[in-house]
């Protein structure tokens, strides 16, 4: 019994190298049927409806003590006031601290070919924030620089929920597609036929060119202007359709 299982075994073994090149051989000979591929591109714009800033504090001192413990009053200070102004606090993201000395070398020194010197040093907080009513971002920006921000690493504008223009964009995609392959055909002289695949190959928001950077030259102002413009939002998908005599 157990030699009869051992040679089926071995059989099926042999057997199945043969059993896939067939079917290898079956598919090199199964010719694809005539096709037209092409791509789509839908584009849809719409404004945007949410901000992201860099915003912080920056402090120097002949201390690092001295420094941080000036820095981090201020940045009380600027945290009090993001909540103040409506940002909450899941939107509030520390993205950087450093404590750097500073060095100093005047002419003299450098002549002598002695080293600079530590002359203070600099503490840098900031942090990453999400502004979700837009309508109130240019009083935000004009309170922070008042209440002690020296440092705004420019602007940025996004969509909260970019998924239901995307998915006009990719229904336009396949709408144009289908343009594009009857137009194809019609030159060559067939018709289009159904579709064998449709792949996308891309579906994304593209980010804005930020606003420049803002310093403490907006601490007199009650509101900084800001233009939003608008955001194109594109899908690209690629069709394959059979061709019709």
């Amino acid at each position: 019994m157990i030699r009869y299982l051992v040679t089926a075994f071995a059989l099926a073994l042999i057997s199945i190298p043969e059993v896939l090149a067939e079917s290898a051989a079956l598919q090199v000979e199964m010719p694809l049927p005539p096709s037209i591929s092409v791509t789509g591109l839908g584009q849809v714009s719409a404004r945007p409806d949410m901000a992201e800033i860099n915003v912080g504090v920056a402090t120097q001192a002949t201390t690092a003590s001295a420094a941080l413990t000036a820095n981090n009053t201020a940045m009380t200070t600027l945290m009090a006031t993001l909540k103040s102004g409506g940002v909450e606090e899941k939107d509030i993201l520390t993205s950087n601290f450093s404590v750097n000395p500073e060095y100093r070398q005047d002419n003299a020194e450098a002549a002598s070919g002695r080293p600079p010197r530590i002359s203070g040093y600099r503490v840098d907080n900031s942090v990453q924030i999400k502004v979700r009513h837009l309508a109130t971002l240019g009083t935000l920006l004009a309170a922070v620089v008042r209440r002690g921000a020296n440092n705004i690493n420019g602007v940025s504008f996004t969509i909260a929920k970019p998924e239901p223009l995307l998915d006009k964009a990719r229904a336009i995609a396949v709408t144009d597609a289908r343009r594009r392959a009857d137009l194809y055909a019609l030159a060559a002289g067939v018709k289009v036929g159904k579709v064998l695949y449709i792949t996308e190959s891309s579906a994304a928001t593209p980010r804005p060119m930020p606003m420049a950077r803002m310093e403490s030259a907006y601490a007199s102002a009650s509101s900084v202007p800001i233009g939003t413009g608008e955001q194109q939002l594109e899908a690209t998908i690629g069709v394959v359709y059979t061709i019709e005599p």
